[in-house]
């Protein structure tokens, strides 16, 4: 007899604990994963035989469906959903970032003032809820006003690579100048964290391939055992992380590229929300 239907006939209906509402695309078909899946991470550094030097990696499909926020299913598609979604993780944040009384409650103001922003930044659909794809755009947008408020990033004489996990965003500076401008990253999921403190980049491999699951890691900066700076496929801001990699678009992963150098230094630290 299972233990649910003995506590049922012994102390009546047991109510059991509801399944988590999963995110999932707000738009059918949007909000690809990146191809087809992202590395694992290796404690140890990567093979990297001479032939494996020469392997091709395939350039990105292009995004038409924008950026794609993340809903709960059962928001998916309902009638009347222009503001009727509930509060995410991400609500304290998005509040924060957009003046809005800070509570992680939603009102329904707070998500008239967000379905706004989401507007404006062509995020859909915008239907007000704080999801990834929205605290992400709204992190970055504040970053470039105020790129490092808690001075976190150490001013240093050369060049060093400041990955913010408290915020997944990263930037190049040497000395007062910064060298790349800020950019939205993805970081480790929970069991892969992406590991902070100071690191060197020791390896650069353009057309990278994961030799474990056969995935391509274009513009592969290794900094740390198998955990390296590197492009993705389809949409960045998703509900899941890494596996401890520091993932770019395409586009800023390839811009990094001609900004770091081999033994150039990296400073990691914060926490990925949610992990």
């Amino acid at each position: 007899m299972s233990f649910v239907l003995a506590a049922s006939l012994a102390f009546g209906p047991v109510a059991l604990a509801a399944e988590p509402d999963p995110l999932v695309p707000g738009v059918v078909g949007g909000g690809r994963a990146e191809y087809p899946m992202d590395t694992p991470d290796q404690v140890l550094p990567p093979l990297h035989e001479e032939e494996d030097e020469g392997i091709p990696v395939p350039e990105p499909e292009q995004d038409v469906d924008g950026l794609v926020e993340y809903l709960p299913r059962s928001a998916v598609g309902a009638v009347g959903a222009a503001c009727t979604a509930g509060a995410s993780i991400h609500q304290r944040r998005v509040e924060r970032l957009l003046g809005l009384p800070v509570d992680g409650k939603q009102s329904g103001a707070d998500c008239r003032a967000i379905r706004a922003f989401q507007v404006k930044e062509k995020i859909k659909p915008a239907v007000g809820y704080a999801g990834p794809v929205t605290w992400a755009r709204a992190e970055l947008l504040a970053a470039r006003k105020s790129l490092d408020p808690g001075r976190r990033c150490p001013v240093k004489t050369y060049a060093v690579a400041c990955v913010d996990l408290d915020r997944q965003l990263m930037w190049v500076r040497k000395g007062s100048k910064v060298t790349y401008p800020v950019v939205n990253v993805r970081t480790g999921r929970p069991g892969y964290a992406t590991r902070t403190g100071w690191h060197t980049v020791y390896w650069r491999h353009k057309d990278h391939w994961s030799s474990i699951y056969d995935t391509p890691m274009p513009y592969s900066q290794f900094f740390s055992g198998g955990q390296a700076f590197h492009a993705v496929y389809g949409q960045l801001a998703t509900p899941g992380g890494s596996r401890g990699c520091v993932n770019l678009s395409y586009a800023d992963a390839r811009k990094l590229w001609d900004v770091l150098r081999k033994g150039d230094r990296v400073y990691i630290w914060g926490k990925r929300p949610g992990s």
